[in-house]
């Protein structure tokens, strides 16, 4: 099976390519293979790669951005999804699209599910939003729409690398303990997407790891399993603070726990684990990789 991944340097596109086996073929493009705003240009590249499905792992992702840079945002995370589902619609081709928990505006207080008035409070989540709406009018019955949150990897710019830095550089940390949602390694969102597209799933489905957080929670997390593992040298105080107290030019969902209801029947051939233990499961990686490098040297 050949699956073509929007999306070259991301850190979705990283873990899927990582993926690849002998019987699924996972080709990899960016911009400069492929131009999404062009649909001849997308069905050349679906026809290239004798492409079976596709998974759209591209978006623009800079939230706070997106407040001013609003039409970049819709072009990519809702035209180029309208031309990527009108293709794949013509060439009877499944869409695997990633989407997110910024589509709901955080205003309630157990998980979210499939079908919920979508509500997001900032661009980023209007665009995401869009998208999904435009990939279901063009191609229902060709796509599935893959909500997630809180992604991180060993590859590109998240949460977990953020906070390693920081915490070999800072003397303390105040970290935000009133936004709650469910982090999420890269690694199984990836198993999960290729899931999809090998067994054709349909319909929108919620993916997270297991287990509910606050970023707070995730942070003591890191630095705990971090010195632990040897990956920090020690641990500094991390500080609980508000939303109020750490504003952004956009709004974040302040609960965006998703229900993961359909994973049980759509999805049963994917194990679902422990948002910590995935992220002990990084860190290990983690910290080999770094190994390997000094072996190198």
């Amino acid at each position: 099976m050949n699956i073509l991944v929007i999306g070259k340097k991301g850190q979705l596109a990283w873990e899927l390519k990582q993926q690849a086996t002998s019987a699924v073929n996972i080709f990899c493009v960016g911009r400069d293979d492929i131009d999404l705003f062009d649909v001849d240009s997308i069905a050349k590249a679906l026809i290239r790669n004798s492409v079976d499905a596709v998974i759209n792992a591209c978006a623009y992702t800079a939230v706070d951005l997106a407040e001013t840079d609003v039409d970049r945002a819709f072009l990519l995370n809702a035209t180029a999804v309208e031309n990527l589902a009108k293709v794949c619609s013509n060439n009877n081709i499944a869409i695997v699209h990633v989407s997110t928990d910024f589509v709901f505006d955080g205003n309630k207080n157990t998980p979210y599910l499939v079908n919920d008035v979508k509500s997001p409070v900032g661009v980023y989540g209007e665009s995401k939003s869009q998208g999904e709406d435009l990939l279901q009018a063009t191609s229902a019955e060709n796509s599935c729409i893959i909500r997630t949150s809180w992604v991180y990897s060993l590859q590109g710019n998240n949460f977990v690398k953020t906070m390693l830095k920081l915490m070999a550089e800072k003397p303390a940390l105040g970290i935000i303990s009133d936004q709650i949602g469910s982090p999420t390694y890269a690694k199984n969102l990836a198993s999960t997407c290729i899931y999809a597209a090998v067994n054709n799933v349909k319909g929108i489905h919620h993916w997270t790891d297991l287990g509910v957080a606050s970023w707070y929670d995730f942070a003591v997390a890191i630095q705990e399993l971090a010195v632990e593992k040897g990956l920090l040298n020690k641990a500094i105080p991390i500080n609980p603070i508000q939303t109020k107290d750490y504003l952004t030019p956009a709004k974040r969902p302040s609960y965006s726990v998703l229900d993961k209801s359909s994973l049980k029947t759509d999805f049963s051939g994917v194990e679902q684990v422990h948002w910590r233990k995935q992220l002990s499961l990084m860190l290990d990686e983690l910290l080999n990789l770094q190994k390997s490098k000094l072996d190198k040297l």
